[in-house]
């Protein structure tokens, strides 16, 4: 069977993904694993695209794969990009799905406000405590702020450029949940364009979060893709 990885999104952690591992693990070896800060992994020096991209590879090296295939969810597809770019030795085929992949100032700006620990806790008190359980014993609040600095230095400097998606030469599938509420189709679209061997397809009946994602329609888009 062929190896898949699955790669988790932004404050979140490989748990997420045990139901969508359930139903693909008849046909391939699922790998999961939580990026450094995320599902009570030390954090490292850096909190940022490049260090997850590095442990992936320490992932890899440590299971000696030499390639692997890649689905990664929202921030998990940008990094899987990432590797594209920079170690594509390493990289097989890729989906990405609700992946975030135009970043402004201004975006990063609003992207930030969603991730105030205070007002969570207020507003979203559930949402709070599963962050809380999530990334025990790491401090979730730590894991908010670290997260929005990261996105305020992508605001500034992409990592991740128009040139560069025309450099990638593997064959790729950018998903977009058809109710996503923080991707847009212009921006998938876009960059589906600048990818050489790339195709864009709307996921239907879903939205961004991945517990309202249509995970049978995922699962079978994946076996598809992959096969």
């Amino acid at each position: 069977m062929k190896n898949l990885l699955i790669l988790h999104g932004a404050i979140g952690s490989k748990s997420q993904f045990n139901s969508l591992a359930s139903l693909l693990n008849n046909q391939f070896n699922i790998h999961l694993l939580n990026f450094s800060g995320h599902g009570g992994e030390a954090f490292k020096e850096n909190f940022n695209i490049p260090q997850f991209a590095d442990d992936v590879l320490a992932y890899l090296k440590q299971n000696k794969i030499e390639s692997i295939d890649i689905f990664g969810y929202s921030m998990g597809g940008y990094v899987a990009l990432y590797l594209a770019k920079h170690h594509p030795e390493k990289v097989g085929k890729i989906i990405t799905l609700g992946t975030k992949l135009s970043w402004t100032p201004d975006i990063a700006a609003k992207e930030t406000k969603m991730l105030d620990a205070e007002k969570m806790e207020d507003k979203i008190p559930t949402f709070a405590a599963i962050l809380k359980d999530r990334h025990y014993p790491n401090d979730w609040k730590t894991v908010l702020e670290k997260t929005a600095n990261m996105m305020i230095t992508m605001g500034n400097k992409n990592v991740l450029k128009d040139e560069d998606f025309k450099l990638i030469q593997h064959t790729i599938k950018l998903l977009l949940a058809d109710n996503d509420e923080m991707v847009t189709y212009e921006e998938t679209n876009h960059v589906a364009q600048l990818l050489p061997h790339a195709t864009f397809e709307l996921l239907p009946n879903s939205k961004h979060p991945i517990e309202k994602v249509d995970i049978d329609a995922l699962s079978e888009i994946i076996r598809a893709f992959y096969s």
